[in-house]
Formats: C-alpha cells, sequence, structure tokens
C-alpha cells in the first residue's frame, strides 16, 4: 500500500488553484486524480495508477488524515455550492465529473458509520441523481445500493 503523503505532496503545489477554479465552478489544471481520487482499477494512465486508492481501508485511512479530509471536505463543499447551478459535466467537464462520482462513492463508503458520510452522500445525490458509480462498487465487491 503507497504511502498517503503522495496526495498531500501533491496537493501542496495547486491546492490554491484548485479552490480556486471550484470557487468559480470551472476546472481548467490538471488535478483530478489526486484531489478527487478513486479505487484502484478504473483508471489506467500512470497518473491514474499512482494516486488510485487501492482499498477501502486506504480511503478511510484517507478520511482520517487531518490534511487530506480538511481539503476533501472543502473541495466537496465548493462542489455542492454549485449544486442546482451547474452540472458536475459543467464544472469538471465529462471525463472527471464522472471521475468525481467515483470518488465520491468511494468516500461515501468509506465514511459509512461516521458523520461525514453525509456531505458525500450529498454530492452524489445532487451531482449524480443519487447514483453511486457501479464500477467503484463492483472493484470493492459490493452491490449497489440501487441494483435491481
Amino acid at each position: 500500500m503507497m504511502n498517503l503523503e503522495r496526495f498531500v505532496t501533491a496537493q501542496d503545489a495547486i491546492f490554491g488553484e484548485v479552490r480556486a477554479e471550484l470557487a468559480h465552478g470551472e476546472k481548467r489544471t490538471h488535478w483530478m486524480w489526486f484531489v478527487f481520487p478513486q479505487v484502484a482499477g478504473l483508471g489506467s494512465s500512470p497518473m491514474a495508477r499512482r494516486y488510485a486508492v487501492e482499498t477501502l481501508d486506504e480511503a478511510r485511512r484517507y478520511l482520517s488524515h487531518p490534511v487530506l479530509r480538511q481539503r476533501l471536505d472543502e473541495t466537496t463543499r465548493l462542489m455542492l455550492g454549485w449544486a442546482g447551478r451547474r452540472s458536475a459535466t459543467g464544472i469538471l467537464g465529462t471525463v472527471d465529473a464522472m471521475k468525481f462520482a467515483s470518488s465520491m462513492t468511494l468516500f461515501e463508503l468509506a465514511a459509512m458509520g461516521t458523520d461525514g458520510a453525509g456531505q458525500f452522500a450529498h454530492a452524489l445525490d445532487a451531482f449524480c441523481q443519487g447514483r453511486r458509480d457501479e464500477r467503484t462498487l463492483q472493484l470493492l465487491h459490493l452491490t449497489s445500493h440501487h441494483a435491481s
């Protein structure tokens, strides 16, 4: 399992820009992999692999990290500030909107049973019509809450 500091190091260099882009509702630079990470197995690029979260346990450790949790909470709140006014696709672009859904699904699951799960669920409701990312659930060997 890789060290969580890889996320802190990557974020340190660009977090002010990330904050500004989300506050303005328009992502312009490349930071999705390490700000809204996804479960391993979704991306095949070197960046996607480097910043993939390997397990639900690693996602829980991410949420327990004081800097990473604070930043994930802040960026999720900035996205939620656009709820009802702009779509995730309008803010992030098509591909990154899918990554956002995957990331919110991952962290909602990791935060289950804690006070923090609500904001991730709210983001999924606001930007994904309440749908959880099926591929994330499959990779974590879970079934969808909305499976028929």
